[in-house]
């Protein structure tokens, strides 16, 4: 096979996949959508319908703004004083963003009690899970900002808000409106957070699809508001690459260990402590209160997930046990199609490449609910598979495969091409250059990237909850909410057993990432 007929080859099979299982359900979503009555007119005439797509827009507008609110001085605290514990605090405050969606619902329902179902509970879990999007986007940037711009303005007379408005926030707003656009698209799309503390009573539209689809079994309207959640995460998106071109600008930045310097008065000793405060508060008690409720009983909680659940018709250990082949499974599909798509993108040349690359993000930038959905209604042929074991790991590896992607990419690019141009004329076979050559290099990268599709698989719930059929196959997440609807202490028990055990598997996985990550030095 010749050099160009193997570029191809590997080019075809993410491209395969990407059609087959995303492409093509998005098509059967919108036929679907207009088939048997108009899915659009159900929408627009059905006031319900209409209001949970204006809830969804403004708690998510909501959350965004508590976010920034909560998450600023964090970053301003973490970027520009140097303390004792200051590297801690900031891996404390990414743990709730690794973390998956039901284990932070499950967290503020063993916090809050009975007080969980509600709009208030809804909002702090938003923050809870977003708020290290604005620490590490905004405070990425702030950390390197040039301190000495401040200090100017405030030597020719400016107050210190002053200053910050006129200096610090225009060099920020770029980074700030990066942070607010992920925060929004993330608490647009929730579906986790409020299925399980909204109890049906506060629905986003992803919750909408969810219970159309499978509770009152009306596709056409469900696939409806698919199409318009679809555009409107694309038109949020547009906006805010418009946006980051108008406001784009060259900044002369500083390295960290050059703007960073220990709190001198009591003002910036008290906003210190107050940050300290915040992040005990909003981000280390609901994790504590959801191991603490685990343990009331002992390890009786633990000890009995082994026991056959009627409410789940496997144990609790059986969905461990499936979470953990899912994962592994996806893991694998991801790295093989992953790979092969970060090869094509690295060694391609011209548009054609950054259009394939931009096409193997469209999964990440879909809901998960979405993409649970279209699988539904589509894999009916040319062989049913809607009920295999497989359509599980299918799902998670669509969303795990940009993970791969975006890790092998760089690394793929960085490899000298004279390395293999010298293999190529020692007469060695594409497949014996990629062997020899580049594995060496993207061996970690491969690692890493399988880290992340690992701990995404296992925290995966809105595709899981249309896919899991039979029962036996009930995940870790499908598992705790299926325990936290019925009643009982002991079904409780068991689910914040399961959430704390999911919560350890991912921060695990996080842990190994970063290991890498510092060993690789990416």
């Amino acid at each position: 096979m010749t050099r160009r007929r193997w570029q191809w080859a590997i080019a075809a099979l993410p491209a395969l996949f990407l059609a087959w299982f995303f492409a093509y359900p998005l098509i059967r979503i919108l036929e679907r959508s207009l088939r048997d009555g108009n899915g659009f007119a159900d929408v627009f005439g059905d006031g319900g319908v209409m209001g949970v797509i204006w809830f969804t827009a403004w708690q998510a507008a909501v959350s965004t703004l508590l976010t920034l609110l909560a998450g600023l001085p964090v970053a301003y605290v973490l970027s520009r004083f140097r303390f004792p514990g200051r590297a801690l605090l900031r891996a404390i405050v990414t743990v709730p963003f690794v973390t998956p969606t039901v284990v932070a619902a499950t967290a503020f329902v063993a916090l809050l009690g009975d007080g969980a179902t509600s709009l208030v509970a809804i909002l702090l879990a938003h923050v809870f899970f977003n708020i290290a999007v604005v620490v590490r986007t905004v405070g990425g940037l702030w950390e390197h900002l040039d301190p000495r711009l401040d200090e100017a303005a405030r030597t020719l007379g400016a107050t210190r808000l002053g200053a910050f408005r006129r200096i610090t926030l225009p060099l920020l707003r770029p980074a700030i409106a990066a942070a607010a656009a992920i925060v929004f698209l993330f608490t647009f799309t929730s579906f986790g957070v409020v299925l399980i503390l909204g109890d049906l009573r506060w629905v986003t539209i992803e919750v909408e699809i969810w219970r159309q689809a499978t509770g009152l079994f009306n596709l056409p309207l469900a696939a409806a508001l698919s199409i318009i959640q679809i555009a409107t995460v694309g038109a949020a998106l547009f906006v805010y690459s418009r946006y980051q071109e108008r406001r784009s600008a060259e900044i002369s930045l500083l390295p960290g260990s050059l703007t960073a310097r220990a709190p001198r008065t009591w003002g910036e000793k008290l906003l210190l402590a107050g940050v300290i405060a915040e992040i005990v508060v909003l981000l280390i008690v609901p994790l504590g209160t959801l191991v603490a409720r685990s343990l009331t009983d002992g390890i009786d909680a633990y000890s009995s997930l082994a026991e056959p659940s009627g409410v789940l018709a496997v144990s609790p250990g059986r969905a461990i046990a499936n979470s953990l082949a899912f994962g592994l499974t996806a893991t694998a599909l991801a790295l093989v199609i992953g790979m092969a798509a970060a090869v094509t993108v690295a060694r391609g040349r011209g548009g054609l490449s950054q259009w394939f690359d931009s096409l193997l993000m469209l999964p990440l930038g879909t809901s998960a609910v979405t993409i649970g959905f279209g699988l539904l209604i589509s894999m009916d042929r040319p062989i049913d598979i809607r009920a295999s074991w497989w359509i599980v790991p299918l799902a998670h590896t669509l969303v795990a495969v940009p993970f791969i992607v975006r890790t092998a990419v760089p690394v793929i690019r960085s490899v000298p091409p004279r390395l293999r141009e010298a293999a190529a004329t020692l007469g060695a076979a594409p497949r014996t250059v990629w062997r020899r050559v580049d594995a060496p290099f993207v061996a970690r990268a491969a690692a890493i990237g399988a880290g992340f599709a690992f701990a995404v698989s296992l925290g995966e719930f809105g595709a899981t909850t249309f896919l899991v059929r039979p029962l036996e196959n009930q995940t870790i997440p499908t598992a705790i909410f299926r325990l936290l609807g019925q009643p009982g202490s002991a079904n409780f028990a068991k689910a914040m057993a399961l959430a704390t055990i999911l919560m350890l598997l991912a921060a695990g996985a996080v842990m190994a990432i970063d290991r890498l990550r510092s060993a690789g030095d990416f």
